[in-house]
């Protein structure tokens, strides 16, 4: 079942952008991320739950593994498309189609490099070969499969009237769906919208199409160029969960889905995916590949809703429209966390010793802060044990005393505890960004934590069993260690 969006969240009247899922091939190809059959059905399973338009299973010609993963999705799920990849050859489109014969929305997904470079040094074909075994390719296609996607790969380094030519060429023998690959991940925004543009105005046909993106993330604008394309006219976006894919990846469908419902200003589209589920996905693709998500990144990283900063967190414990621009429970995170490190203020501090039972006039409390500071500097992050014999010293009166030795520090910082979380009510919108959308739900609760800790260490996160049934699953990023921090871009 297809989770819904509670009523009134999406407009009839803004354009539909779907959402073409290549977690399963492309992201499959990112170095480490292979997946076995059982593991890319359970995450298409997932990708149908959370309302992807289009799944990418695989490239059956590839692999007899390939082939039986894209076989199985194709007989398991009956509301999305299923698309299965084939190069511009009989061979691969007939071993792409006994694949997805089962689908009840199956998709041939055709490719064929476009650019010079790709021609003559990969192919050694010319132009004209090119055009002519496109059109064959896609001809075949579609007298197997009434719905064809074409993509002309390294299409941002084609010459323009060329690429117009071949997408002309393929529309009129049958595609459906006409993607722009920025293969290498080397067109600037402004460029690659420019050249969506130029197709809608040079190509004949092409308004009966749909026009798609894909986009590499090599110089880190998959997700801006990406919506530069639907801002001129693209109504399909290619991306993978987490960002993952060849090289450094590709837009990232989390990242893209959240810029439309965060500014829907700037981009008034809508898509199907139940964003309250992408956090979710997030450790589910993380589990299955044993890649953690970077902490910084957008959206799903662990550091997403974090704060240190003294001044940050004095915003966060104010109004956390101050610092956040949509609510973690809208992307499924359960909540924000206030980190106590050196970087943390009073405002912070006094509240988590409120929380551990103890409150302070001014000039207690600033004999408290200036001894966390210290510390901080030392352990980097202060835990509840240490802040408690800090308290401990001050109610003592004992000023002299250095709250733990080098050793005691050294040791803390070897050993992992499961953070410390009091839930504290926050006025907070429901979703989106400061600004027109800020007031709408501005007494709703928002729940944060102020992590410190307590309790015995943790071990190494294990592999949540849920996701293959049984079990209940603990969030991987309750697991980083401190290594992980700056271990895995994806």
């Amino acid at each position: 079942m297809v989770i819904r969006f509670p009523e009134g969240m999406e407009s009839m009247d803004r354009p539909r952008i779907t959402i073409f899922d290549t977690t399963l091939r492309d992201g499959e190809q990112s170095p480490g991320c292979s997946m076995n059959v059982q593991e890319k059905l359970h995450l298409a399973q997932q990708l149908d739950r959370i309302g992807v338009d289009v799944i990418e299973a695989g490239f059956p010609i590839a692999s007899d593994g390939d082939f039986e993963a894209v076989r199985s999705i194709a007989a398991a799920l009956r509301r999305p498309i299923i698309a299965g990849l084939a190069r511009a050859c009989k061979g691969d489109v007939d071993r792409a189609w006994q694949a997805l014969q089962g689908a009840a929305h199956p998709r041939i997904h055709v490719f064929l490099a476009t650019s010079d470079i790709h021609l003559k040094y990969k192919l050694r074909i010319t132009r004209e070969q090119c055009l002519e075994q496109a059109r064959e390719a896609v001809r075949h296609a579609k007298s197997l499969c009434a719905d064809v996607e074409f993509s002309p790969e390294d299409a941002t380094r084609t010459d323009v009237p060329f690429l117009c030519q071949a997408v002309e060429a393929v529309i009129a023998a049958g595609a459906t769906t006409v993607n722009i690959p920025d293969t290498v991940g080397y067109s600037m925004p402004e460029e690659y919208g420019q050249l969506i543009r130029t197709l809608h105005e040079k190509v004949a046909g092409i308004d009966k199409v749909t026009v798609s993106t894909h986009c590499h993330n090599d110089l880190g604008l998959a997700v801006a160029n990406s919506l530069a394309g639907v801002q001129q006219g693209a109504r399909q976006v290619e991306c993978t969960i987490n960002g993952i894919g060849e090289r450094a990846g590709n837009a990232s469908l989390e990242e893209i889905v959240m810029a439309m419902r965060v500014r829907p200003d700037r981009y008034a589209y809508e898509t199907g995916v139940a964003s309250e589920h992408l956090y979710a996905s997030s450790q589910m693709l993380a589990e299955i590949t044993r890649v953690p998500v970077q902490p910084n990144k957008a959206i799903t990283g662990r550091n997403a809703f974090a704060h240190e900063a003294g001044i940050h967190q004095d915003g966060m414990l104010k109004n956390p429209l101050t610092y956040e621009i949509m609510t973690p429970q809208s992307v499924g995170v359960p909540d924000s966390r206030l980190v106590l490190g050196k970087h943390s203020g009073r405002h912070a501090l006094a509240l988590r010793c409120e929380q551990l039972g103890h409150q302070f006039e001014r000039r207690e409390l600033d004999e408290v802060y200036r001894r966390f500071v210290v510390l901080a500097d030392r352990i980097k992050k202060v835990q509840d044990s240490h802040l408690l014999e800090l308290i401990q010293d001050v109610q003592k009166g004992d000023v002299s005393r250095n709250n733990v030795s080098k050793s005691d520090a050294a040791s803390s910082e070897s050993k992992k505890f499961p953070p410390a979380a009091v839930t504290l009510p926050f006025p907070r919108t429901a979703f989106a960004a400061a600004g027109a959308n800020a007031g709408a739900n501005a007494n709703e609760s928002h729940p944060a934590q102020i992590s410190g800790s307590t309790g015995p260490a943790q071990p190494t996160c294990p592999a949540p069993t849920n996701w293959f049934g049984g079990g209940v699953a603990t969030p991987l990023a309750d697991h980083h260690s401190d290594q992980e921090d700056y271990l895995w871009g994806v």
